[in-house]
């Protein structure tokens, strides 16, 4: 597997494009997208688990019940969340994106971004339609990465190369998110295309698995968005024999997959409203996986070791308090605790006890643009990572004001 160049149209035979279309005031920023498919494509997403959810998921779970889909249409600036007529705005989204790009509107994977209960005005979606149609082409995914972008500073795109069956296969994506990230199934908006030949059955426990293990352990705010959404279309335009049992090629498409992933997850976490700094925090050693990934959320989630990243303090008894309550039946007399970064690493707890390290040496592995936090538990195999960032001034005066 090999990364390359390229996002959503990465893969064989797909097109995007992104535009301004007016939903935004700032006619700088581009919001409307579109990514189409030649052909038809089977079809997964994984959706949010908050009980307040955009009308878009609405629409979209219904359109890929069937497990296909062919193109998707996506607006920033306005999330159609919590309106009593979202649901019949997200489906004349769904029509319009048919008519300008001669789809079934049943098969169009449908997404919205940005405010929370502000009427979604289609007109302007529906004056544009024909032209960004027009625009679609094999180099349009990065205007459609940056048309998704909200409060992100940069756009996120990733795609990975694979042979499969003796054939060359491509998984394209690209997302978006900064705040509102603390997901439980998946976070932000992510898009992903593959011109691999596989079944709807077959993708979608992939993608399920995949993201489990990636956009689930990342967190910036510990808000869980109302229109989380990840969803991945696949074409088949590789002709690698189709993938319709857990195989050897289900296993390696899975773990280009989540090579994608983790990518994104990372960037996300990275670009963290008003953050300074990437987390990366690894469980070693838990007596169940999903205490690894329990206390690996806690740390990046807890406020306090946040800050202290921020500050580029070597505070860790903030890393063994959100440690002892984070829930599961373990101990906290084997834990060492390692900061880390590209200027070196420092042990600066023993046994669940302090020892004596070099705050100065600590302050310069702290104040690098990506930190690690090691958690050696000594408690058993299993091991799992979450990603984070700091917690600045700038995350509240980002928020303060998000609508005004």
């Amino acid at each position: 597997m090999n990364y390359i160049n390229g996002g959503v149209t990465a893969p064989k035979g797909f097109t995007a494009s992104g535009i301004h279309c007016g939903i935004r005031k700032n006619q700088t920023k581009k919001d409307l997208a579109m990514i189409k498919s030649e052909v038809k494509c089977t079809a997964a997403a994984v959706y949010t688990q908050n009980k307040v959810y955009g009308a878009p998921i609405t629409v979209t779970r219904e359109n890929i019940s069937d497990g296909f889909a062919q193109a998707v249409i996506v607006n920033s600036g306005n999330a159609n969340t919590c309106n009593s007529d979202g649901v019949e705005k997200a489906k004349l989204m769904c029509e319009i994106a048919s008519e300008a790009l001669d789809v079934a509107s049943t098969d169009v994977i449908v997404a919205s971004t940005g405010v929370i209960g502000m009427t979604l005005d289609v007109t302007p979606i529906a004056n544009s339609a024909k032209e960004l149609a027009g625009q679609m082409s094999h180099d349009g995914g990065h205007d459609a990465a940056e048309a998704i972008m909200t409060t992100d500073t940069i756009s996120k795109e990733c795609a990975v190369e694979l042979e499969l069956g003796g054939k060359n296969v491509t998984i394209g994506a690209c997302c978006k998110g900064s705040g509102m990230i603390h997901p439980n199934m998946a976070t932000m908006l992510c898009f992903m295309t593959t011109d691999c030949a596989i079944s709807s059955d077959m993708l979608q426990k992939a993608l399920s698995s995949v993201v489990c293990d990636t956009f689930n352990m990342i967190s910036v705010d510990g808000d869980t968005s109302t229109n989380d959404m990840v969803s991945i279309m696949a074409n088949g335009k590789a002709e690698n024999p189709v993938i319709d049992s857990e195989n050897d090629d289900y296993k390696a498409f899975c773990e280009a997959l989540m090579s994608v992933s983790v990518k994104l997850s990372k960037l996300i976490a990275g670009d963290g409203e008003g953050a300074q700094r990437l987390l990366e925090c690894t469980v070693k050693g838990a007596p169940e996986i999903q205490t690894a990934k329990s206390i690996a959320k806690s740390i990046i989630c807890s406020s306090l070791v946040k800050t202290a990243m921020f500050g580029a303090d070597a505070n860790w008894g903030r890393i063994l308090c959100a440690i002892g309550y984070t829930p599961g039946e373990f101990s906290v007399d084997t834990i060492d605790v390692y900061l880390s970064s590209c200027k070196g690493t420092v042990k600066v707890c023993e046994k669940g006890y302090g020892i004596e390290f070099s705050e100065e040496k600590a302050k310069e592995i702290l104040l690098e643009d990506a930190i690690s936090l090691l958690i050696e538990m000594n408690q058993g195999q299993c091991e799992a990572t979450a990603w984070g960032c700091d917690l600045t001034y700038d995350y509240v005066k980002i928020n303060g004001d998000y609508r005004t």
